[in-house]
């Protein structure tokens, strides 16, 4: 397994190893000691699958507060996205910062976005299908979200000219000046 900072440390990109032959291949795209071994120490308790038909769906920005803050590891089995991780934490150097990594089901990578973060992706081929594991339930009562196109933050979403599909949930997000603070260093 290799495992890869990006801009924003804290945010990983992870590539499983992956053996093929003759027959096809065979991949471990989670092992707890492999993760331990890397300082990663998380506990997952969910697995979510999204499938999204066209290209241009974006999901997000979103996040859950404590106590069902979520860790989440992110991988593509069919298609492409762009993944954005938000640093939503006051305190932090990189507060209101992005990155983001194009995760394929071809480049056989994840990415994990740990908690104080908000997460989204945007798919860029169509029916893409994306699984992600997360360290706490779902709770729709601790359920928040950032507008993904919020001008302070400036994602710069690979739309190439597509207006992005939305959910109406996530239509309606603040800003993430407006958000109190949920995550602080």
């Amino acid at each position: 397994m290799q495992v890869e900072s990006l801009a924003i440390p804290d945010v990983k990109i992870i590539t499983p190893r992956k053996f093929g032959d003759h027959r096809g291949f065979f991949s471990e795209t989670y092992s707890k000691p492999a993760f331990e071994a890397a300082g990663l120490h998380l506990d997952f308790v969910q697995d979510n699958h999204s499938m999204s038909a066209p290209v241009g769906v974006l999901r997000g920005l979103h996040f859950q507060v404590p106590p069902y803050a979520q860790d989440k590891l992110v991988r593509v089995v069919r298609g492409r996205i762009f993944d954005v991780a938000v640093d939503i934490r006051h305190g932090s150097p990189t507060f209101g910062k992005w990155v983001g990594a194009e995760i394929s089901a071809e480049a056989w990578n994840q990415i994990l976005v740990p908690v104080g973060f908000a997460h989204g992706f945007v798919t860029l081929e169509p029916d893409t299908e994306v699984i992600y594991k997360v360290t706490a339930p779902y709770a729709p009562e601790h359920d928040r979200g950032i507008a993904w196109d919020d001008p302070d933050v400036a994602v710069s979403w690979p739309l190439n000219g597509i207006r992005p599909t939305l959910s109406d949930k996530d239509t309606r997000h603040p800003r993430l000046a407006e958000l109190p603070a949920h995550f602080t260093l």
